[in-house]
């Protein structure tokens, strides 16, 4: 089977979880600047979610793009990151009303570790299904990226015991390393497609 109602049903969900994320943020009471003051962490734990979705639906479209099956496998693997997902609004909602303190933080973490392992989980699988010389697997080659951002999650996860801001500093480089534009499957496309 093809790809495309997995595309769409995942963009569907990538789209309300956007949608619950951003319902989440609450009208101040108050008129002035300073009535805007606490909302200011909620706003930046909505910020940094809003960032790694985006990430995780540009990447999610790349690597459909690249391939053209879908086994079970696939599915399930697909339903597996989208669970990871919608837990966004959840953990970012707590940490942000908890002003990034230090279990808030570290579930965010878990959330965001667990995402980039399905996400693995959902890439190995398309690629089980198209084989190792499919245009997927000869883009990701050694997935550098793949490979540090787990680790990074963990190392934020225990700097929650220290300091929830480094763990917080550390959240936004791994978003940092995706956000500079990852070439590779463009790059394994034939030039009329890309």
């Amino acid at each position: 089977m093809g790809n495309g109602r997995l595309e769409a049903f995942s963009d569907g969900v990538l789209a309300i979880i956007i949608t619950i994320m951003v319902l989440e943020l609450k009208v101040p009471h108050g008129e002035s600047l300073a009535a805007l003051a606490p909302l200011v962490p909620v706003f930046l734990s909505y910020v940094l979610s809003f960032v790694y979705l985006g990430i995780y639906w540009n990447n999610h479209h790349h690597m459909l793009y690249a391939s053209k099956k879908v086994s079970g496998r696939v599915l399930w693997a697909n339903l597996h990151l989208l669970f990871w997902l919608s837990l966004f609004p959840f953990a970012t909602g707590w940490m942000g009303e908890n002003q990034f303190a230090p279990l808030p933080s570290a579930l965010y973490g878990v959330i965001l570790l667990c995402a980039a392992i399905a996400y693995w989980l959902l890439q190995q699988a398309i690629i089980a299904v198209e084989g190792a010389g499919s245009m997927l697997a000869v883009a990701v080659g050694r997935d550098w990226k793949g490979k540090l951002s787990p680790a990074l999650y963990l190392v934020a996860i225990v700097a929650t015991l220290y300091s929830p801001w480094i763990a917080e500093a550390v959240f936004v480089a791994a978003a940092l390393i995706w956000l500079i534009p990852d070439r590779r499957i463009e790059n394994v496309l034939p030039r009329n497609e890309a």
